[in-house]
Formats: structure tokens, C-alpha cells, sequence
């Protein structure tokens, strides 16, 4: 199996957040890089989840999906009344 290019990137981090990383490669049994790996891939698929959220929700308003703040406000005022109403749609 042929191996992927790669790139070292570098960056400064706090000596107690280093500290955390050696001591979930030791208790781990992996390396370092690994970890550091693991760590950006899992933070990039986040934000790239959250980004398309964001397109999401903009699209929605831009359609005119939205819901009034008012009926919203009513609504969570009423959450803990005796008979809260729906859920504004």
C-alpha cells in the first residue's frame, strides 16, 4: 500500500496541554503524532459540520423559514406554566 503524502505542521501549545497529549499517548499506546492526528481530524470534521449548519440556517432565512422572536419569547416564558404552548413552527 503506497503511503500518503504529508507535512509536519508546527505549533506552540501550552506545556500542561503537551503535558495531557503525552499522557493520553502513553495511557493509549500510541504516539504522539498520533494523537495530535486524531485530535485536528476530529476538530476539523466539527467545524466543517458546523459551517455547513451555518449555510444551512442562512439558506433558511434567506427562503423566509424563520420564526417570529416574539412567538418564541412567548412561548419559552410559558415553559414552565401549568399548559405551556406548542412549539412555535
Amino acid at each position: 500500500m503506497a503511503k500518503a503524502a504529508t507535512r509536519v505542521l508546527t505549533a506552540h501549545v501550552p506545556v500542561p496541554l503537551a503535558e495531557k497529549v503525552d499522557q493520553m499517548a502513553d495511557r493509549l499506546e500510541r504516539s504522539r503524532g498520533w494523537i495530535m492526528k486524531q485530535a485536528l481530524s476530529s476538530w476539523i470534521a466539527l467545524e466543517e459540520e458546523r459551517d455547513r449548519l451555518t449555510q444551512e440556517a442562512l439558506a433558511d432565512v434567506d427562503a423566509g423559514r424563520v420564526i417570529d422572536h416574539q412567538a418564541v419569547q412567548a412561548w419559552a416564558e410559558r415553559l414552565d406554566a401549568d399548559e405551556p404552548l406548542p412549539v412555535p413552527r
